[in-house]
């Protein structure tokens, strides 16, 4: 059985940092393409960054680069969001994904639960 699991959320003051860990289970991890997307309250789903399978490429939303960093341990099956310089905008609830390349694009066929992360004073 396939399972993602995310943990770190929190809240955190603006400007502070948190790293979410999302533990994948039930499949191969290393041969998956990972993403982190988030919602915010009252808002649709947005994309947040994706890692390759290796971990050799990354790729951030416009509203996080510079500032998050997608990462993966493939020996630990876990994949890590790094988050710094944290704004209240940034306050969502933040899902990890596995991507699954099909010929003309790419679907989401597994996600996990969330985890929050606020950001207020």
């Amino acid at each position: 059985e396939v399972q993602l699991v995310e943990s770190g959320g929190g809240l955190v003051q603006p400007g502070g940092s948190l790293r979410l860990s999302c533990a994948a289970s039930g499949f191969t991890f290393s041969r998956y393409y990972m993403t982190w997307f988030r919602q915010a309250p009252g808002k649709g789903l947005e994309w947040v960054s994706t890692i390759t399978s290796g971990g050799g490429s990354t790729y951030y939303a416009d509203s996080v680069k510079g500032r998050f960093t997608i990462s993966r341990d493939n020996a630990k099956n876990t994949l890590y969001l790094q988050m710094n310089s944290l704004k209240p905008e940034d306050t969502a609830l933040y899902y990890c994904a596995r991507e699954y390349v099909i010929v003309d694009g790419c679907v989401y066929d597994y996600w996990g639960q969330g985890t929050q992360v606020t950001v207020s004073s």
